[in-house]
């Protein structure tokens, strides 16, 4: 099936979180960033946000000292900060407003939706991901038949990272880097399936 089939569209949005620790609630998230992608890689919007700290929660020492080594990131992350009451609900709406069915997309999905999903629920008390996210190593392992930890991003093709933008740990900046690596990743296995498609058909 097409992306397009019906009408119906899969909006793969690459989402990157920065905090302050590892877990929502006790610690808080300071941004995020959404780049939002068709399956072509064709960036369709764009959202990011900073949010003020969470009552009562504190920063993790250990992610306090990763923050000292990335002063540029810390001071990006910590620009006119929004109270996450009102960050929360507009991105729901900025959701609902792309032209499809969102799909969260992270690397790694498991912190990253952990926090945003927390957050949605908390302050916008819905989630348009529903509980379902996608995490691209997981995803690079089903498509290569590699174990988990060899389809970490240290282990992928270099081909898959041309032209990608720098890491820079700033939310939208990574998200947006993350967005064009799940898309290569995608469109190099679609167009193996339909290599393989077309031999299987050769045979019959």
């Amino acid at each position: 099936m097409s992306d397009d089939e019906g009408g119906q569209y899969e909006i793969y949005v690459s989402t990157d979180v920065e905090t302050d620790g590892p877990i929502p609630g006790p610690h808080s998230m300071l941004s995020i960033g959404s780049a939002a992608y068709r399956a072509d890689k064709t960036l369709v919007a764009t959202f990011t946000a900073n949010l003020l700290t969470l009552p009562d929660a504190s920063a993790h020492l250990r992610t306090a000292a990763f923050w000292e080594s990335e002063p540029e990131a810390w001071a990006a992350c910590r620009r006119d900060p929004q109270p996450p009451e009102q960050v929360m609900p507009a991105y729901v709406r900025w959701l609902k407003e792309l032209p499809g069915t969102p799909v969260f997309v992270a690397l790694p999905a498991g912190f990253d939706f952990m926090f945003t999903y927390w957050y949605l629920m908390r302050f916008a008390g819905e989630s348009p991901f529903r509980q379902s996210s996608l995490d691209i190593q997981s995803y690079v392992m089903g498509a290569r038949g590699a174990s988990f930890v060899e389809s970490g991003k240290h282990y992928m093709p270099r081909r898959w990272f041309v032209d990608l933008p720098p890491h820079t740990h700033i939310a939208l900046d990574d998200a947006i880097e993350q967005g064009a690596l799940f898309c290569n990743i995608l469109a190099e296995r679609r167009r193996r399936d339909r290599r393989r498609g077309d031999f299987e058909t050769l045979l019959r």
